[in-house]
């Protein structure tokens, strides 16, 4: 008992010595609107403070002072740091919105006019700028078949074929 005890701690410890960045990307094709439909879940400090990076003003997610700001420098940062190719054409990621659920924020994007869904290019470094220990971790989902892919820095590239 002591001893498991013991061992607990000891991870609790190193836990909050050597936290983790981790972001989940979740890319979804929706054949009856022949789109793709994007989401991302970023925890909100790690998004602030990249963020922060490229502002003048205080970034607070959580009780913005501009709202259309916040929205316009969230959607510039995806579309600076997710680029993404399907069936070998560049697509532009249209920013919907985000919300905040708990310690996290999701972001929400399409990608209109997709109706055949084969292949998926993906070029992602969010995040890379704010920790060096940051994983981007992929699922990307068509036709019921879902495949999943982690990105650790410094590892930028990663595709899917359906």
């Amino acid at each position: 008992m002591v001893n498991s005890m013991v061992q607990w701690l000891t991870m609790a410890f190193i836990a909050i010595l050597h936290p983790f960045y981790v972001s989940v990307i979740d890319i979804n094709h929706n054949t009856k609107e022949s789109s793709l439909e994007v989401s991302i879940r970023i925890f909100t400090p790690d998004l602030e403070q990249t963020l922060q990076k490229y502002s003048t003003t205080k970034v607070d997610i959580a009780n913005p002072k501009d709202k259309v700001l916040l929205d316009k420098q969230i959607s510039t940062y995806i579309n600076q740091k997710l680029q993404l190719k399907i069936n070998g054409q560049p697509a532009t990621i249209n920013y919907i919105g985000h919300e905040i659920q708990m310690e996290s924020v999701w972001i929400y994007a399409d990608i209109p006019k997709v109706a055949q869904f084969k292949k998926i290019e993906i070029n992602c470094n969010l995040l890379y700028d704010y920790k060096d220990l940051q994983s981007n971790i992929f699922h990307v989902k068509s036709k019921e078949i879902e495949k999943s892919f982690k990105l650790d820095f410094p590892k930028t590239t990663t595709s899917f074929e359906f």
